[in-house]
Parts: C-alpha cells; structure tokens; sequence
C-alpha cells in the first residue's frame, strides 16, 4: 500500500483556508481525499461548509489540533481515515486559523501510522491583509518559513500590490514555492497525486461527484490551471552518485515543492532500489527490491512553481555517476538518514 499524503493547510482566520479546501475537494478528479476539519470554536461553521463534499471527514470542534489532541490520538484519527477501505488517496488537515503549524508537522511526521506520510505544509495568506496580519502577529515570518508552499490568495483584490508582496514572501521563504491565486484556485496535481480509477456501471452519483460534474463545465475551470506550475521528467539508466543527488535534494531549485520517483545508486555492492519522497525540506528513501527483470535505472519527477526547467534538467544530469568504477559504500551515509 503506497503511504498518503497528509498535508497540512494554515493560515490565520480568513486568509481562505477552507475556500482552498473546496476548491480542491471540486477539482479533485479521481482523487478520494479524506478531510480532518478542526474548527475553533463551539459551532462547527467550517465543517458544514465541507459537508457533502468529502469522502470521510472527521471533524474536531471547540479547539484546535495542536492542543486538542497528541499524537497518539492523531493516529486514531487517520487510522479511519487511511484504512485500506476507506480508499482515501490524500488526507488533508485543516488547521484552526490559531493552530501552530510546527506542531502539527511534528505530529504528522511522528506518527506511528506507517500507512500515511508528511505532504507538506501549504501556508495561506490573506493578499490584502497581509500587512495588518503581520503587525499584529510578528510570528507569521517565522511560520511562512516552515511552509513547503505559501498561496498567497485574494490577488484579485490588491492588483496593484500584489506582485510586490509575492516578492516580500518570497524574500522571507527563499526557495519555497509562492503562488499569488484569486479564491484560492491552484491546480491539486502540484499538491497529490490523481489516480486511475474507473466508476463501477451504473453506480449511483455521490453528491461531490454532481458538484465536480457541474464545475467541469464552469468557465472557471477553463482557465488552465496547470500553467500555474513546472513539472520535470528525468531518466538514467546509469546509476546516480548518492552524494550528488542529495546536494540537490538538500538545497533544492527555487521553487520545487515536490520529487519523486525511484533510484539506482553507483555505491559498491548498493543493488537495491530506492523509492524518492521529497516535499518541501522533508526527504524520505524507502529501500525496496528489483522486480525479476525489471530494467534497473532511476526515474525522477520534479513538481514546482517557477520552475527554471533547463538549470532542473542540468542539475538532475549532474549526478549521473558515468564511471565504471563504482563509489565507495560510504557515499550511501548521506542517505542513511533519511530512509
């Protein structure tokens, strides 16, 4: 079973968390995306806006995750969730306008779950009260640093500031993707996966199936989403230097929010095949067997937001080891830690 995304959505009050949620929720496609909604506050507003629209929903009321709830009840949580059953492709967390992101991160990467996995952390920030927020909450640079991708949204409504408070994040965050988005429209493919998955004949439309149907045929949705982000295709069939490939993990192209794929390495006696994670600063290799005749090689994707696609390409090229001699084990060290 392929681990699911949980990814993380912040931002303070009325930045468009939960218009991002719908958003995605309608845009979806084959996607089944499991939400955890934590409201904070006695009326569960948020929840009643997602309802209907979701494959299974667990909602937290009257107080946010970070300190309703520890780890170990987090895992209760995304164990209804994650349960092979269910079908869930993504889950998505949002955070309480108040919650504090890093601990959300770190009860999401340290949870004992082994069928979920960290997607990221999306920060959203409100274009117009951008300003205001952060007289007001001096910590909102700290937490733009922690994001793996920062929307700022509401552009619609500051046309002739927003191209500079784009660049007063992006000054802020350095290398993390920012995307400046009206209703905070952006395309899910930079965020998850969509899988192939054909609807049994005759069966019955779910309520979000006649929502998505209605919004495939909104104008709106024509607007070509997919030009908001880079995605970059990378082969080898001569194995990868480990050291060179995690220069690049490590201290990634402007703009790359997500990698993935499967790698050969040129160590000496190194004959396993590495699965790649790579979202925001969070790196994972999960060492697996070869099939029986599969071709051995390495196939990566990069998935970003200002791409600059032929220094990617370059980059990618360099850590190709076309040596016969192989490396020395050592040079696996490096990616001991993150496996």
């Amino acid at each position: 079973m392929t681990p699911i995304p949980v990814i993380i959505v912040a931002g303070f009050l009325g930045s468009g968390k939960t218009t991002l949620l719908n958003h995605l929720l309608r845009n979806s496609g084959s996607a089944r995306i499991g939400v955890v909604v934590n409201d904070f506050g006695a009326i569960n507003i948020d929840s009643m806006l997602v309802a209907g629209q979701v494959d299974s929903m667990v909602s937290l009321g009257g107080g946010c995750v970070c300190c309703a709830v520890d780890v170990s009840e987090l895992d209760e949580l995304f164990d209804k969730l994650a349960h092979p059953n269910s079908e869930i492709d993504v889950i998505i967390v949002e955070a309480s306008g108040l919650a504090e992101p890093k601990n959300l991160i770190r009860m999401v990467v340290g949870s004992a779950n082994k069928h979920i996995t960290y997607g990221g952390l999306v920060e959203v920030v409100d274009a117009v009260e951008f300003d205001a927020t952060r007289t007001r909450h001096p910590e909102v640079a700290q937490q733009l640093r922690l994001a793996d991708l920062v929307i700022v949204n509401k552009a619609d409504r500051a046309p002739a500031s927003v191209a500079s408070l784009v660049n007063e994040v992006r000054r802020l965050v350095g290398q993390i993707p920012v995307v400046a988005t009206t209703n905070a429209r952006i395309d899910p493919t930079l965020l998850f996966d969509r899988p192939k998955r054909q609807k049994e004949i005759g069966a019955q439309l779910t309520l979000d199936d006649i929502l998505r149907d209605d919004h495939d045929h909104s104008a709106e949705n024509h607007r070509h989403l997919h030009d908001e982000y880079e995605s970059v295709s990378f082969a080898s069939t001569a194995p990868l230097d480990p050291r060179a490939l995690l220069e690049l993990l490590e201290d990634p192209p402007p703009g790359l929010f997500r990698a993935k794929g499967f790698v050969a390495f040129a160590a000496r006696g190194e004959n396993r095949k590495f699965l790649l994670h790579k979202v925001g600063r969070y790196i994972r290799f999960t060492p697996m067997r070869w099939a029986k005749g599969e071709q051995r090689g390495s196939q990566l994707v990069l998935i970003g937001t200002g791409l600059d696609v032929d220094a990617a390409l370059e980059r990618l090229a360099a850590t190709v080891h076309d040596d016969a001699e192989p490396l020395h084990p050592q040079t696996m060290l490096g990616i001991g830690v993150y496996v």
